[in-house]
C-alpha cells in the first residue's frame, strides 16, 4: 500500500501534559508499516501536518510548519 499515494494510514495516540501555561493535549502519528512516528506539541500542528498531508497538489492549505510541527519521537518517548 505504499505506491498508493491516494492512502495513507496511521496510528493515532492521544495524551494530556502539563505545561507552564497548564494543561496541553499532545498526539503522535505512527506509520504502521514502517514504524515511524511523529510528535506533535498540539493538536494544532497534527491537524497541520493532516492537512499538508492531503493537500492537492499545488493547493496551499497552511502556513509553513515550524520545526515542532512534526518532530520524529524515539521509540517509547512520549515527548
Amino acid at each position: 500500500m505504499a505506491d498508493q499515494p491516494d492512502y495513507k494510514s496511521y496510528l493515532l495516540r492521544l495524551w494530556q501534559a502539563q505545561t507552564a501555561a497548564g494543561v496541553a493535549w499532545r498526539a503522535s502519528l505512527e506509520e504502521p508499516h514502517s514504524g515511524t512516528r511523529l510528535g506533535f506539541s498540539s493538536l494544532q500542528r497534527l491537524h497541520e501536518f493532516l492537512l499538508d498531508q492531503t493537500a492537492v497538489e499545488g493547493q496551499q492549505t497552511t502556513t509553513p510548519a515550524t520545526t515542532d510541527a512534526a518532530a520524529p519521537m524515539e521509540p517509547g518517548n512520549k515527548a
